[in-house]
């Protein structure tokens, strides 16, 4: 996680973050954000849309609460993330292992995306109401499938359920929501 002091970010390629406006304080539920509505709508218009296509995940990192910093709570261990992300690694090895040029789902173009990406009618159409509604791109159309199966892998499923779709699409939705 990227992230300085306790303002909220929006995690771009190697890194890479950058506040939600000039103050950084836009959609922060704690502080008020200083900046007007064209102000921000200028800030947001300096990273252009066919440049987030070619971002697979964009989300919202907010502030971290005091309450979860000292929480005490379990959570899932880096060893046991680390030999999922093996596992789904290996599936993908395994299933290009016929083509030298590709290693895993990012490097698909669209005959290995056809091929290796196929919806169910319910995911079909989960795709096409996030396509109209957000008015995504043939890439972004692409990057969202080659997403799903990467989440298909991470959870060892030789399908692409509407559920991998969906959590997808809440990666591709904050470019189309705050950028746009």
């Amino acid at each position: 996680m990227v992230r300085e002091g306790n303002e909220p970010h929006v995690v771009l390629p190697c890194k890479k973050a950058t506040h939600p406006c000039p103050c950084g304080y836009f959609g922060d539920l704690k502080r008020e954000c200083r900046c007007g509505t064209l102000q921000v709508q200028r800030y947001r218009q300096r990273i252009s849309g066919p440049l987030l296509d070619r971002i697979d995940l964009h989300i919202e990192v907010p502030a971290v609460e005091y309450r979860d910093i000292a929480s005490t709570r379990a959570e899932e261990a880096s060893d046991v993330i680390r030999e999922r992300v093996r596992r789904a690694r290996d599936q993908q090895r395994t299933r290009f292992r016929s083509d030298k040029k590709i290693n895993c789902n990012a490097r698909m173009g669209p005959r290995q995306i056809q091929q290796h990406c196929k919806l169910s009618s319910e995911s079909q159409e989960l795709i096409r109401i996030a396509m109209t509604q957000l008015n995504l791109s043939a890439r972004a159309y692409d990057r969202n499938l080659k997403v799903s199966r990467t989440i298909a892998d991470l959870e060892s499923s030789n399908e692409i359920s509407s559920e991998h779709v969906s959590e997808t699409i809440q990666y591709r939705t904050f470019d189309r929501t705050l950028w746009v």
